[in-house]
């Protein structure tokens, strides 16, 4: 039985939260590493293949294309892209406004179920997908999958998340007067994503957008435009109308800054640097003429993550899953372990076990199984995070540095410093490399006062076994992420909802209850119903949504 009628009419309360996330895919088992081999194969003999914007639902091809490369062998194009230029992104903003009057007006239950079917084709497509993005951003295998997955997680969670807030509910329960409040969405929404997590940001702001009942110009990083692609092909196959979600490739320079300038365009999602976030969000204040709405924006942006760990933490934990949490994906996540701050107490304990756990890293090219540290993704990161261990040298002590990378591609080998002060530039700028800095602390008074002094809050972890200790650690920690006992990274969707403040965001969680209503506009509706004295003796908590009638 369908548990979800086709125009989400009933007046009885929105299902419970029956989410439940897509499990990983174990790489232990012989079946599922051949099943990555096969998929690696395929998607190396399509190396080369050329992909069109999308626009109206329209293939559009311009005079310009731009390669996507490997960073594990930088020779090898894994693919090419069109480039849009001012007109394409003209005429997507076109595309997008033309659609949204009958898309906003949709159920709200054929938006969920087209989130559903596409996170059925990312299922079936799985391996390939991640394949893909061992090739085009150079993830290890497990770290490729789990995007898929978290990719698949938000479109459920969100579909989910749609069918109980869809629904106008009650304000309060008076004689003689409905209220009901309800959401409109925005309007046009841009969405602009990183390379680091290439199908599954994109996939959870894009179906953010979609599922409220936006429409959506989708500009993947120039890192990852196939994955970009691949992703507008699972929506159209998946049945998005024409217009609805447009896809654009090209400079965040030149479109990304005319869209966000953009007087049609209402809502601005956006996962990136701190220094792209501030720009937009700055612009974003400024009302253009013939401006509709105040533009929306969701902002997300980096972080410098410390990692705490107490004098009586569990040394075997703490060491795993710290090693995981910096050199996880070559450091390249906004959640990445940046500073780990110990007491002196146990620092020289630590330290002993640190360096050794980090010499087991295996550093190479991701397409080989049981890698942990592949490329960072191209030459303009490697010349950074390569300026930045110089200044680590000249700040502080290199403690640690693997010797053997492979000589083709931008491999940065795991580095660790030691003797770092929390004013060094490698304490307080964000590297998004395999390096990780060593603060000692006196006591654990220093240890908070170290983690909170910096421009982010993001994610934080805290190793101990005091409950005292522990307690104050949830209480105290700047971050939007606190994390005990376990890794600062791998949040999970409606499980852990991510995101920060001060400099990394506005305080939006991406995968959370409350994410959907940033793409939406609160309204309410009331209503005199008493009738020559009489009211209704029963008024549902629950009413049908406000739809307008169906044109003839």
């Amino acid at each position: 039985e369908d548990r979800h009628p086709k125009n989400g009419a009933s007046i009885e309360p929105p299902p419970g939260d029956i989410y439940e996330n897509s499990p990983l895919v174990n790489f232990v088992y012989q079946e599922s590493q051949e099943k990555m081999r096969i998929a690696l194969r395929e998607v190396r003999n399509r190396f080369g293949e050329k992909y069109p914007l999308v626009i109206a639902g329209e293939k559009v091809w311009t005079d310009k294309l731009t390669p996507s490369v490997n960073p594990s062998a930088p020779k090898e194009v894994v693919g090419y892209v069109a480039e849009a230029g001012i007109p394409e992104a003209e005429r997507a903003v076109k595309a997008a406004r033309a659609a949204f009057g009958k898309w906003s007006r949709t159920p709200f239950e054929e938006r969920a179920r087209l989130l559903e079917g596409a996170a059925a084709i990312m299922d079936r497509r799985r391996y390939e997908l991640a394949a893909l993005e061992v090739f085009e951003v150079g993830k290890p295998w497990a770290e490729a999958d789990g995007d898929i997955r978290e990719a698949i997680d938000f479109c459920r969670f969100y579909a989910e998340r749609m069918r109980q807030i869809g629904r106008p509910r009650l304000t309060q329960d008076v004689p003689g007067e409905e209220s009901y409040q309800h959401y409109w969405p925005r309007g046009v929404a841009l969405v602009i994503a990183p390379w680091n997590f290439p199908i599954a940001i994109l996939c959870g702001m894009v179906s953010a957008a979609l599922v409220t009942g936006n429409t959506v110009i989708m500009k993947p990083s120039e890192q990852s435009i196939i994955c970009g692609a691949m992703l507008m092909e699972i929506f159209q196959e998946a049945g998005v109308p024409p217009g609805v979600l447009n896809f654009l490739s090209g400079r965040g320079s030149v479109i990304g800054a005319h869209l966000v300038d953009h007087q049609d365009v209402d809502l601005i999602a956006f996962t990136g640097s701190r220094e792209v976030g501030l720009r937009i969000w700055e612009s974003a204040g400024i009302t253009r003429p013939g401006q509709r709405e105040l533009k929306r924006v969701v902002c997300e942006m980096g972080g410098k993550n410390p990692v705490i760990i107490d004098s009586d933490a569990d040394l075997d934990e703490a060491i795993t899953d710290s090693i995981y949490s910096a050199f996880g994906y070559q450091g390249q996540k906004c959640s990445a372990l940046s500073r780990l701050i110990l007491l002196d107490e146990n620092y020289d304990r630590i330290m002993e076990r640190l360096l050794s756990a980090a010499r087991s890293l295996r550093v190479g090219n991701s397409e080989e199984p049981g890698i942990m540290v592949g490329p960072v993704i191209d030459e303009a990161a490697y010349k950074r995070i390569q300026e930045y261990i110089e200044i680590g040298k000249s700040e502080a002590t290199l403690a640690y540095q693997a010797k053997e990378v492979p000589p083709e591609g931008y491999f940065i080998p795991p580095t660790i410093f030691t003797g770092v002060k929390p004013d060094m530039r490698i304490a307080r700028e964000e590297i998004f490399g395999p390096v990780l800095s060593v603060i000692k602390v006196p006591d654990l008074d220093e240890a908070f006062e170290v983690a909170n002094g910096t421009d982010y809050a993001l994610t934080a972890g805290f190793f101990s076994r005091s409950p005292a200790n522990i307690d104050r650690a949830k209480a105290e920690i700047e971050a939007g992420n606190v994390y005990v006992n376990r890794s600062c990274t791998g949040a999970i969707v409606g499980r852990h909802p991510f995101g920060g403040f001060k400099m990394s965001g506005g305080g939006t969680k991406a995968g959370g209850a409350d994410y959907l209503l940033q793409f939406l506009l609160p309204r309410v509706v009331t209503e005199n119903v008493t009738r020559h004295g009489f009211a209704p003796e029963e008024v549902p908590e629950y009413r049908d949504e406000f739809l307008w009638p169906q044109r003839r």
